[in-house]
C-alpha cells in the first residue's frame, strides 16, 4: 500500500513537472511569435492593427458624423417649365378624329420636376449640388432638415465636373467644413448622407473602395460635346436616385466628396457609388461665387492612358519604359505645354511632385489650378526624366479672367419667333427675325436687322428659347467647337445668306 502511495505521488510531481514545461515552452513561442507579428503591422494578441492605429469596424462611432451632417445636407427640388415649343404642340385623339372635328386637341404640358440634395458650405447660405441637379431648371425649391423651404438662386455651373452652386437667403446655417480628400485611404470609412426616394435626412456607410476612377461611364448615349473630368472617388455606400448632391463624409463629419453618380443595370444601387473630391469640388464652387465661370486651366495637350496606348500601337509602345502616367499624343493649337518643351511621345507622371498615374489623375490635379498658375510636370522622354515648368492657360491659350455670359449676351441681339402671318408672307414655316442689335458677335459678323434666321450648324430654328438654350450648349463645348453657322434670309431681297460666328472671347 506504502509503495502505491509512492507510485501515485511520482505520477502526480511528473504531470505538474510536465505541465509546467508545456505552459513555459508555449508561452515563450507564443511571445516569440507575438514580437515577430507586431512588427509587421498586426499584433494578433490583441487583434487589432497597431501600426496604423486603428480601430476594429465594429468600434467606429459614426453617430457623431452621421448627426452634424445630416443638418448640413439639403433637399433640392428643381422644376422646368414647358417652352414655348412644347405649349404649341397638341396631341391626336382618335375619338376626337372619327366622332369629332378631327383635328387633334392643344394639351397642357406640365413642368418637369426633379430632386436631389446638396450641401450647405457657408453659413450665409451657399450650396453645392450637382449640375445634373439643376440642370434646365427654372425654379429651385431648398428644403432644410428642419423643413424650412426656401428659393433657391443659381450662381453657376460647371457640366465638366457636374458641379452648382446655388444660393438661398438665410443666415446662421449649419455647415460642414471641408476635409482632405487627397488623403483619403482605400479602406476607410465614409458616410453618404441625402435624400434617395425622396427620403430626407438619410445616412449610409461603406468604405473607399478606389480613387482615381476614371472612365467610369460607357461613352454610348452620353453627352460628348463636351470633355468630361472624370477622377471619381469610388465607394461601397448605398446611393440611389436623390442622393446625386448630396455628401460623403469621412468619420469625422468633414466633407471629402460630393455624391454624383451610381453604376447600375437597373437605375438603383447595385454596390458601387462615386463622388466628385472635394478638392475639385471646393475650388469649382469658388470659382463660380467669384466669377460666375470656372477658371480653368488646362496644359493643351491630348492624351491616353499608357496601357491602352499600348494595346493600340504596341509597336511604337516598345520604347516605353513605364506602364503608368499620361502619354501625350498630340498638342491643342495654343498649348502651354508644347511653349514649355514638351513633346509628342513624352509621358507625364508627376505634377508638382505629385504622381500621376492615368489620364483621369492628370486630369484632377491640374483642375485644382488656375490660367496663370506656374506648375513642375516631370515627364518620362524613354528612359530620361525631364522636369519642365508650364505656365497653365485657359482653354482659349490667354490667362485673361473668363467670365460668365449668356448666348444673348455674348451675339448682341434681340430676337422674335415670326407671325402666322409672315410666315405665310415668307413662305417657310419655321425661323426667327433679327430685331434689334447691340455690339456683339452677330453685328461684327455683319447681320443686320430684320435677318430670318432659319437653321444654325444645320439645326432648324424653330423657337427664340430653342435658339438660346442651343447657343448656350455650344458655348459649354470644348473652344475647338464653340462656332455658329448660320443660314437665313432678308425679306426684302429674299437672298439666302450665310454667317459664320466664332463664340470664342
Amino acid at each position: 500500500m506504502k509503495n502505491s502511495f509512492r507510485f501515485l505521488g511520482a505520477l502526480i510531481l511528473v504531470a505538474l513537472i510536465s505541465s509546467g514545461i508545456s505552459l513555459g515552452v508555449y508561452t515563450h513561442l507564443n511571445n516569440k511569435q507575438v514580437s515577430s507579428v507586431t512588427t509587421h503591422g498586426f499584433d494578433q494578441s490583441l487583434t487589432k492593427l497597431t501600426a496604423f492605429n486603428s480601430d476594429a469596424a465594429e468600434n467606429t462611432d459614426f453617430t457623431v458624423a452621421a448627426e452634424n451632417s445630416v443638418h448640413g445636407v439639403v433637399h433640392i427640388k428643381s422644376i422646368a417649365k414647358p417652352s414655348a415649343a412644347d405649349r404649341s404642340q397638341r396631341y391626336f385623339d382618335p375619338f376626337e378624329f372619327f366622332f369629332g372635328q378631327g383635328q387633334g386637341r392643344d394639351y397642357t404640358p406640365q413642368p418637369r420636376v426633379g430632386f436631389g440634395s446638396g450641401v450647405i458650405i457657408s453659413t450665409d447660405g451657399y450650396i453645392i449640388t450637382n449640375n445634373h441637379v439643376v440642370d434646365g431648371a427654372d425654379e429651385m425649391e431648398v428644403t432644410l432638415n428642419d423643413n424650412s423651404t426656401y428659393n433657391a438662386k443659381l450662381i453657376g455651373t460647371d457640366p465638366v465636373t457636374d458641379i452648382a452652386l446655388l444660393k438661398i437667403e438665410a443666415t446662421g446655417l449649419t455647415v460642414i467644413p471641408f476635409g482632405d480628400s487627397d488623403k483619403l485611404k482605400v479602406g476607410e470609412w465614409v458616410l453618404a448622407v441625402g435624400n434617395p426616394f425622396n427620403l430626407t435626412s438619410t445616412v449610409t456607410a461603406g468604405i473607399v473602395s478606389a480613387k482615381g476612377r476614371g472612365n467610369v461611364f460607357p461613352t454610348s448615349g452620353r453627352d460628348n460635346t463636351q470633355m468630361k473630368i472624370e477622377s471619381f472617388i469610388q465607394t461601397d455606400a448605398a446611393v440611389n436616385p436623390g442622393n446625386s448632391g448630396g455628401a460623403l463624409v469621412n468619420t469625422r463629419g468633414e466633407l471629402v466628396g460630393i455624391n454624383t453618380a451610381i453604376y447600375s443595370e437597373t437605375g438603383n444601387f447595385a454596390g458601387y457609388s462615386f463622388a466628385v473630391p472635394v478638392a475639385i469640388a471646393s475650388k469649382v464652387a469658388a470659382d463660380l461665387k467669384q466669377y460666375g465661370a470656372v477658371q480653368r486651366a488646362v496644359l493643351g495637350v491630348s492624351i491616353v492612358n499608357v496601357n491602352d496606348f499600348k494595346k493600340q500601337n504596341p509597336d511604337e509602345a516598345a520604347k516605353l519604359k513605364v506602364n503608368e502616367g499620361a502619354y501625350v499624343a498630340g498638342f491643342a493649337m495654343k498649348s502651354a505645354a508644347k511653349d514649355a518643351g514638351l513633346e509628342v511621345g513624352d509621358v507625364i507622371v508627376a505634377v508638382n511632385d505629385i504622381k500621376v498615374k492615368s489620364v483621369s489623375a492628370l486630369q484632377e490635379a491640374i483642375s485644382r489650378y488656375s490660367p496663370g498658375t506656374k506648375v513642375s510636370v516631370t515627364v518620362l522622354r524613354g528612359s530620361v526624366e525631364k522636369v519642365y515648368n508650364v505656365e497653365l492657360k485657359n482653354d482659349q491659350g490667354s490667362t485673361d479672367v473668363v467670365k460668365n455670359v449668356s448666348g444673348t449676351e455674348l451675339l448682341g441681339g434681340a430676337f422674335q419667333e415670326l407671325s402666322t402671318e409672315k410666315k405665310k408672307e415668307y413662305g417657310v414655316n419655321y425661323g426667327i427675325e433679327v430685331t434689334g442689335l447691340t455690339d456683339g458677335k452677330l453685328k461684327d459678323a455683319g447681320v443686320k436687322k430684320g435677318f430670318v434666321m432659319m437653321t444654325v450648324n444645320d439645326n432648324r430654328v424653330t423657337s427664340v428659347d430653342g435658339f438660346k438654350k442651343y447657343v448656350n450648349q455650344v458655348l459649354k463645348q470644348s473652344a475647338d467647337d464653340r462656332g455658329l453657322f448660320i443660314k437665313g434670309f432678308y425679306p426684302a431681297t429674299g437672298k439666302v445668306e450665310y454667317y459664320a460666328i466664332n463664340l470664342n472671347n
